[in-house]
């Protein structure tokens, strides 16, 4: 079969043109162009749902708490769009950014998916020093287990909007591009990354199911299958002299070439890690749950101790002193008399002090305080 048998498909945008009627926001909506939903978004917000679904549940089976997981991905989606939309501009627009400086600010003007990584990675640190916790590798660890699920959803929002077109081909894994002479078409990579990406997600499902691992193994495994994937499928990037914009290159790659190097030695790094710090792995999640139960239940008996012994010490404090007194006035009455009539205990003779006597606790005291006093 030659050439592309892919056709090239696009989902129509839902317009909202009921916002016109409603009031206040209806004066500011232009009714021959009202606002749309468009598919890209729509499936973005898909994966972005499902993927936070699937890990807060993998959070509980894991023995985690879900309410910080929550809060967590927040953090890491917030700062994974930003990052997202500031590392294209930078790597792939320099120049937009040297003639508008403000285009950094333009969040829906470009995303590049290396660049929410390295902004994601950067929120869940935020997260770390707001919260005061200690390691992030858990909680990294769950959301990569469900990432490649909400990446799938992603990659096919970039299928839809073409936003990803790559070199001229004859192939038929060629998509029917437009405006392109009969038997021509080009790599969609969006397209082909959406589908290299499910038998990943469908890997870490099964081996979810399987029982708990490491934290980090997911997200090691992750890194380590991405990027040598995304390595090579940059080279089918449009390229230079061709007919749509070039990606930049620097020293003939593209600045997603080099982040994925990186990826790559950061992924073997965090494998690594988590193998020589796994410490104990529960063999079901059942176990995961019952060690986070208890774990939960003793860091509460800890916030609860000091409120109930910190009155202790001020009771008996004051119980001491006022009895100490009289102690120390009583001998002192008596102790004339002993020192007079008794004699020293140095003159006694050796077989009368060795004696055991009933009243010798007593004697010693007085004649010690006695001879203390004459």
């Amino acid at each position: 079969m030659s050439g592309p048998a892919i056709p090239y498909l696009t989902l129509p945008e839902i317009p909202l043109s009921f916002l016109k009627y409603l009031p206040i926001v209806g004066d500011s909506i232009d009714a021959s162009s009202p606002p749309t939903i468009k598919p890209f978004g729509t499936l973005v917000a898909l994966g972005v749902y499902l993927g936070s679904v699937v890990a807060l549940r993998h959070a509980k089976e894991r023995g985690l708490d879900a309410k910080k997981l929550n809060d967590f991905i927040f953090y890491s989606i917030g700062s994974g769009f930003v990052g997202a939309h500031v590392f294209d501009a930078l790597f792939y627009y320099p120049h937009k950014v040297a003639q508008n400086p403000l285009y950094l600010l333009e969040l829906w003007s470009g995303l590049s998916s290396f660049g929410g990584f390295t902004g994601a990675l950067i929120g869940s640190f935020i997260w770390k020093w707001r919260h005061r916790e200690g390691s992030v590798l858990a909680q990294i660890d769950v959301v990569c287990s469900a990432f490649p699920l909400a990446w799938v959803f992603g990659r096919a929002g970039c299928s839809v909007a073409h936003d990803h077109p790559g070199r001229i081909t004859d192939s038929w894994l060629g998509v029917q591009y437009p405006n392109l002479p009969p038997g021509l078409g080009r790599f969609d990579l969006g397209l082909v990354e959406c589908v290299l990406t499910i038998p990943l997600a469908i890997a870490f499902a099964v081996l979810w199911r399987k029982g708990p691992r490491y934290f980090g193994f997911y997200a090691g495994w992750m890194s380590i299958v991405y990027a040598p994937v995304r390595f090579g499928l940059d080279f089918l990037r449009v390229a230079p002299g061709d007919k749509l914009p070039a990606d930049e290159r620097y020293l003939g790659f593209t600045p997603a070439q080099f982040a994925a190097v990186g990826l790559l030695f950061l992924g073997i790094y965090v494998v690594r890690f988590g193998q020589r710090n796994a410490g104990y792995v529960p063999a079901t999640y059942a176990e995961a749950q019952a060690l986070f139960a208890r774990e939960s239940a003793a860091a509460a008996g800890d916030e609860d101790e000091p409120e109930e012994e910190a009155p202790a010490p001020k009771k008996r404090t004051a119980k001491k002193r006022p009895a100490a007194e009289p102690k120390e006035e009583a001998p002192s009455e008596e102790a004339p008399s002993a020192s007079v009539d008794a004699p020293s205990p140095v003159d006694a003779p050796a077989d009368v002090a060795s004696e055991p006597s009933e009243t010798t606790p007593e004697k010693p005291r007085r004649r010690r305080k006695g001879k203390a006093e004459s």
